[in-house]
């Protein structure tokens, strides 16, 4: 048996609910992690969800930025939600997911996106962003990550050299700089995470899950970065069944500029 998992930062659920619901019924995972869903939780919409069978939801949303949700075909033992940097800014939810003897916890992150100037002195959001993953650096890890454990999001860094389209010239570009990547290394690190889209595509394969809406053809161009990830812990290592990256999406209709990402676990 076979655990798959999406992660797909779908940049308002609510206007590409036709896109999300035509992916469901394509690729039938068994649980959808969205970020930045763009409303608040009373106006998420489940029924779209529950009518394909993913009546178990966790919504962490708020008006109209940012927010995250988590959809199930199967019950979760539990959820909850984390909120950082003192901010309720709805950037967190997880499950834990019933799994042989010991359960699996799965993260659903949006990391915030950092503004356009790499400099914390000037730019708040982008030392908002430094903070944020220093939380998440001390967070996970001990008894948090010496377990089963899955991390899925936007964590709007694009860490390797073949995770950009061209590392030289976007090295000064938030999402790419080196203070950025190093400090997702020392995440990574320190809770012992396997990143598990690298452990099928080697590092010096280009690989990306978004494309800038700004590309007045982006197919073409190919100037995308890796924002989207999925991370194991080691017990869960020798598990990995394979990655996929739907890259088609970025050329539907009124698409996200992220595309969704499929991982596949043994059962």
């Amino acid at each position: 048996m076979t655990l798959t998992i999406a992660t797909w930062n779908i940049n308002s659920v609510r206007l590409r609910i036709d896109l999300v619901t035509a992916f469901l019924e394509a690729h039938n995972p068994d649980i959808l992690c969205l970020q930045e869903i763009k409303c608040a939780e009373a106006n998420f919409p489940a029924g779209a969800f529950t009518r394909l069978g993913y009546k178990h939801q966790v919504v962490h949303g708020q008006k109209g930025y940012h927010g995250v949700a988590t959809v199930s075909r199967h019950p979760f033992v539990e959820s909850g939600r984390r909120g950082f940097c003192g901010k309720d800014d709805a950037r967190h939810v997880q499950v834990v997911l019933p799994d042989r003897d010991v359960p699996i916890t799965l993260h659903n992150f949006y990391v915030p996106a950092g503004g356009d100037e790499p400099d914390p002195a000037i730019n708040e959001k982008f030392a908002h962003k430094l903070a944020f993953l220093e939380e998440m650096k001390s967070w996970l890890t001990g008894a948090e990550t010496n377990r089963p454990a899955i991390l899925v999001g936007d964590l709007n860094i694009a860490p390797l050299e073949h995770d950009v389209w061209s590392h030289k010239q976007l090295l000064d570009v938030v999402s790419h700089t080196p203070v950025e990547t190093e400090l997702l290394g020392a995440v990574q690190q320190a809770g012992g995470w396997i990143d598990a889209m690298r452990h099928f595509v080697p590092s010096d394969e280009k690989l990306f899950t978004w494309w800038s809406y700004r590309a007045q053809d982006w197919a073409a161009s190919d100037r995308g970065r890796r924002l989207d990830h999925v991370w194991v812990t080691p017990p869960l290592r020798g598990r990995l069944l394979g990655i996929e990256v739907l890259r088609e999406a970025r050329g539907w209709a009124r698409p996200s500029d992220h595309v969704p990402v499929i991982a596949r676990i043994a059962a």
